[in-house]
């Protein structure tokens, strides 16, 4: 009997599915498909790679008592046009993954069919033909062919248990892609206890509401055609510039957890929040942040010390924090994860640890409080995302500390190579809001800033390189020494510095102890040294064969015995350099013989440069860099005795505008050949009028990457 009800259980389960995946074929494909028969495109799309003839896209959040259901839904129906498309669209790749935080299981559901131009369709069944890699399913896509429409969809739902707040991971798209779309639809669907922020930006359709039978549950839409493609080129930010919406739903059963909410909701459910005002960020963040913390270790470390400065006693302090209440427990998180030992008794009863920017911000705060130092916290969001008077969603957020010195002192992120008057590069010139707070305490008002930014002189990379030919000329060794100060730190901080390298600097430099010395047996002690110095040796090996193959690739050489020292982590200001030595020998790709003399590539020394395609040279699009930068590269060639150098005159360089320049002199002084270069990016936005001038001088460094020199064997 029980074997039956087993078989019974299993048919039903399977009918149910089989129903389900039914039912969700009609969702896309079913009687009310009013695309079902669209398979033609207007003339002026014929030449276009491919042409989306529609897209949706469809939400859905419901509950019933605890249980919460998230359904989300996409459909495209693509004309491919030529090969490029077929390629682009012959396999499919989604995966089907838990989330932690609801404890549920996402469930996915992907349908793809081809039709020929004769109107003939083929419905692939994706579970059969689903191949599994890297726990991503995969599916081919057989016999496509130009000409050819495919209809793809991909259906999710997760259902969970939830009676706290949370908010569903926030929208941010465009409505337009790479082809050009001939119809577009978004449509998303809720009821009580769903906030919803919404939005549409440059030009994008507007919000319409849908009216429906059932009471608390509402559903809207925004509808969009004949939309133009776009190449998104390189330093581009699409929601910048293109139509586009923002999107995110919050859940909260009672007023209680709205006010514990992380968004900016709207009064009500049944009002979408559109904008958020000025007075709705001094309204969420009025009582977020507060002065808070022991100072203990603080007064401990600021005895005896003097300053000449507000300015200088904030900054001292905030190193040493950073240290205190960070970087001094990072080798600690590293034993424990190579399971050496458990160490974070040895740090004593509660020691404190910031693993969150608040909790920084709070103690800082308090430090500044007790010392009558003026402070306002800066809330501000990353151009990527717009202006912040069109901020939307509570996660676009960045805060930053402005402490009110007679040189005010910006603080951003709260990270082991974080210094002040250095934030996120995304941040600067922007506007801002600034809370202020009064008597340091609480935050009783708030106005408009712009915030500072550095300049391509702040972010400078300075690399000098000496190169000496080996008297065979098989083989050639080179130093290498790069100084860089700003943002340009932050293209090697991750990559070039091993942790160890600052968590060694910032013991001796506030005199602690490592972890390890804490231990009190001395035999376990010396154990837990001795396999924590092999994990070290070993992670330091690890990095070794990295680096040789960045060089390799920068200057498209090849190379052996590489070596490389920290000389400097530049972890104490933006003036700061990090500096880094590299001893390396090349040993192909650089040295080629012509006869009795030898051909030397000696332009690729200035490291990698930009390449633009023909094909980016149109360009409607404005561009967004980094932030403003300068490099300044020195060559030096030890010239082989008997040989003399010819070939300079390409390597004398000058392009100059008002977007940057590329500059370049070489001459012989010394029996070497001595090459300057210097390459700046002045601004980090450029209207796209100006591109053809950024063109010239990107053009001009990477010309310079394919010149060569001619080493003659003096007669």
């Amino acid at each position: 009997m029980q074997f039956k009800l087993l078989i019974l259980a299993f048919l039903t389960t399977s009918i149910f599915q089989a129903q389900n995946k039914e039912e969700i074929r009609d969702f896309f494909w079913g009687k009310t498909d009013s695309y079902k028969t669209a398979t033609t495109i207007p003339d002026k799309y014929k030449n276009e790679s491919a042409v989306v003839i529609c897209k949706l896209e469809d939400y859905d959040y419901h509950k019933f008592g605890k249980s919460v259901t998230y359904r989300s839904a996409f459909r495209k129906r693509v004309k491919l046009n030529d090969q490029a498309a077929v390629t682009a669209f012959s396999e499919f790749n989604y995966s089907e993954k838990s989330n932690p935080r609801y404890g549920a299981v996402v469930k996915t559901v992907v349908g793809i069919k081809v039709i020929k131009p004769n109107g003939t369709e083929n419905i692939i069944d994706t579970e059969k033909e689903a191949v599994t890699v890297d726990k991503e399913k995969r599916v081919a896509v057989p016999n496509l062919e130009i000409g050819d429409i495919i209809d793809f969809y991909n259906y999710s739902t997760e259902t969970f248990s939830s009676t706290l707040e949370f908010g569903f991971d926030p929208e941010e798209r465009t409505l337009g892609e790479t082809y050009p779309v001939l119809y577009y639809k978004l449509a998303f669907q809720t009821e009580n206890d769903f906030f919803v922020n919404f939005n549409t930006y440059n030009n994008g359709p507007a919000l319409k509401q849908i009216p429906l039978d059932k009471s608390g549950e509402r559903r809207y839409e925004i509808e969009a055609t004949d939309i133009p493609k776009n190449d998104f080129p390189r330093w581009f930010l699409p929601l910048v510039e293109l139509p586009c919406y923002k999107f995110q739903v919050y859940f909260a059963r009672s007023g209680k957890f709205e006010q514990r909410a992380e968004a900016f909701l709207p009064e009500k459910e049944s009002i979408i929040k559109q904008t958020v005002t000025k007075e709705d960020i001094f309204n969420y963040y009025d009582t977020k942040f507060y002065p808070y913390g022991d100072l203990d270790d603080v007064n401990d470390y600021l005895k005896g010390k003097t300053f000449k400065s507000d300015e200088e006693k904030v900054t001292a302090v905030y190193y040493f924090m950073r240290h205190q209440f960070y970087t001094r427990y990072i080798e600690a998180f590293v034993i424990n994860e190579a399971k050496i030992m458990y160490p974070f008794s040895l740090y004593g009863y509660a020691p404190i640890f910031f693993n969150k920017e608040e909790q920084f911000i709070n103690y800082f705060m308090q430090f500044l409080k007790k010392n009558n130092i003026a402070f306002d916290i800066i809330v501000a969001t990353g151009r990527e995302n717009g202006p912040i008077k069109d901020v939307l969603l509570q996660q676009n957020i960045r805060i930053l500390l402005k402490v009110n010195t007679q040189s005010p002192i910006y603080f951003g992120i709260f990270e082991p190579y974080a210094v002040p008057n250095q934030f996120d590069s995304s941040l600067e010139g922007t506007k801002a809001y600034a809370l202020k707070v009064s008597k340091s305490k609480k935050v009783s008002d708030i106005e408009e800033i712009t915030l500072p930014s550095l300049t391509h002189k702040d972010n400078l990379s300075k690399v000098i390189t000496t190169l000496t030919i080996a008297p065979d000329f098989a083989t050639a060794s080179a130093n290498k020494v790069s100084s860089l100060y700003g943002h340009n730190k932050e293209f090697e901080h991750d990559s070039k510095i091993f942790f160890y390298d600052y968590v060694t600097e910032d013991h001796e430099k506030y005199e602690t102890s490592p972890v390890l010395d804490l231990v009190r047996n001395k035999k376990d002690k010396e154990k837990y040294k001795k396999e924590y110095a092999a994990l070290l040796e070993k992670l330091k090996q690890d990095k070794v064969e990295k680096f040789k193959k960045e060089i390799e690739d920068e200057y498209e050489i090849t190379v052996d015995k590489h070596d490389l020292t920290i000389n400097k982590t530049g972890r104490f200001g933006v003036n700061d350099p990090l500096v880094f030595t590299e001893n390396f020998n090349i040993t192909s790709n650089f040295i080629k013989k012509a006869g009795n003399n030898y051909i030397l590539n000696i332009g690729k020394f200035i490291s990698s440069q930009i390449d633009i395609e023909e094909k980016e040279h149109d360009r409607t699009n404005n561009i967004y860099t980094q932030f403003p930068r300068t490099f300044d590269y020195a060559i030096e060639l030890n010239i082989p005795q008997g040989y003399s150098v010819s070939g300079l005159d390409k390597l004398n360089v000058t392009i100059e505008n008002e977007t940057g320049s590329f500059t370049s002199k070489a001459e012989i002084k010394d029996n070497k050949l001595i090459i300057v270069s210097t390459k700046k990016y002045l601004n980090s936005f450029e209207p796209n009028a100006n591109w053809k001038k950024m063109i010239a001088f990107l053009d001009a460094a990477y010309q310079f990457t394919q010149e060569k020199v001619l080493l003659k064997k003096n007669q």
